[in-house]
């Protein structure tokens, strides 16, 4: 079976890094890589390849900085070409970006098999372009691999008991990926030794939802700055935040750094106190490492960590993010809960694939 996986996005890197692993025990299956490049430079891409031994990618089709329309539809172009010439069993998508929408349309279009990592997920806001994405590409995938029960129950009500598609509940592969990097970032990440302070919030801010919107950007900036005065955040910059910052005229008062490859930001979790973020994926290792966390945002997919308390939702309102800074940093994280799976999702994955593919 030869199965070809786009990638593109920092998150998309780690939950590869984890199944590759895995399709690489099985010499039945034949697994090649496609970059699309929508994440391209070294600190947001080429790094996570490194640290992470994920096979180099047969193709980088180096599309980036573009409109979410244009950059999708080159995608599309690029990814069709590829799956012309390499004629793949399958294709196999993670997430929500325009790499897994691109994906998903291809192999669609040429009647090839889509698996979908990550399928079921729902923050209920259309508005998001990633809500799209992943309603799309779950529509028309052939097996849907979902990371928790909550996302089992989002298919069947959507109907896809009816769709004849198969649907299995895996677990989640990012738990996968930090559990087996862990003992590895601990031996290679100096990060934590170069900051000048033992106790800070590890923070992120990247999504559209927040850089786009100047009232949203300027009432979490003055939250962050508020926070950074009683303890220190730490907060590695995202490109794009970086560029709305200086088209605002807003300014960061806490410590940013450059943005870090997977072994630096486990680290970072790992030292927290607290996490602060507008990311999927850091609710989930937050999570993973025993750090309560913070979102900026108004609404969550992972919605069984809010419910169990491990994450609390702030939105973009300024008063509610500092105080849910400060009641998290007075609460203790309750071990003992297993929500995504336990670290086996990527061996459930190849089974799911062996059965249904």
């Amino acid at each position: 079976m030869k199965i070809l996986t786009v990638v593109g996005a920092r998150p998309q890197f780690v939950k590869a890094a984890a199944v590759s692993r895995e399709l690489r025990l099985h010499p039945s299956i034949q697994e090649i890589i496609l970059h699309t490049g929508q994440h391209y430079d070294d600190k947001m891409s080429e790094v996570f390849f490194r640290e992470m031994d994920i096979p180099e990618p047969f193709l980088n089709l180096e599309i980036h900085a573009s409109t979410h329309g244009d950059m999708t539809g080159q995608m599309l172009i690029g990814i069709e070409k590829a799956l012309l010439k390499e004629k793949p069993d399958a294709v196999l998508v993670y997430g929500d970006t325009n790499s897994t929408l691109a994906g998903a349309l291809a192999a669609s279009k040429l009647q090839i098999k889509l698996i979908h990592v990550e399928a079921g997920l729902r923050s209920f806001n259309m508005s998001m372009p990633e809500e799209v994405n992943r309603i799309l590409t779950d529509r028309i995938s052939d097996l849907l691999c979902c990371p928790t029960d909550q996302s089992l129950l989002n298919l069947k009500a959507e109907g896809f008991d009816t769709f004849g598609s198969a649907v299995v509940k895996t677990g989640d592969v990012m738990q996968d990926a930090a559990m087996f990097y862990s003992e590895r970032s601990a031996a290679h990440s100096t990060i934590v030794k170069s900051l000048s302070f033992e106790k800070y919030i590890l923070c992120t801010l990247h999504r559209q939802e927040n850089t786009d919107d100047p009232i949203r950007l300027k009432n979490i900036i003055e939250a962050i700055n508020e926070i950074h005065k009683q303890i220190s955040v730490v907060l590695p910059i995202h490109p794009r935040t970086k560029k709305k910052l200086e088209a605002t005229g807003l300014v960061l008062e806490c410590k940013t750094i450059e943005p870090v490859g997977y072994f630096d930001m486990i680290e970072l979790i790992k030292h927290s106190s607290l996490v602060m973020t507008d990311s999927g994926g850091l609710q989930k290792e937050a999570y993973f490492f025993s750090k309560l966390c913070v979102t900026l945002r108004d609404e969550t997919e992972w919605i069984e960590l809010v419910e169990n308390k491990f994450n609390s939702l702030a939105g973009a309102d300024k008063q509610k993010i500092v105080a849910m800074v400060n009641d998290s940093l007075n609460r203790k994280f309750a071990a003992g809960s297993d929500l995504y799976g336990g670290g086996k999702a990527s061996s459930n994955i190849v089974e799911a694939i062996k059965k249904y593919i």
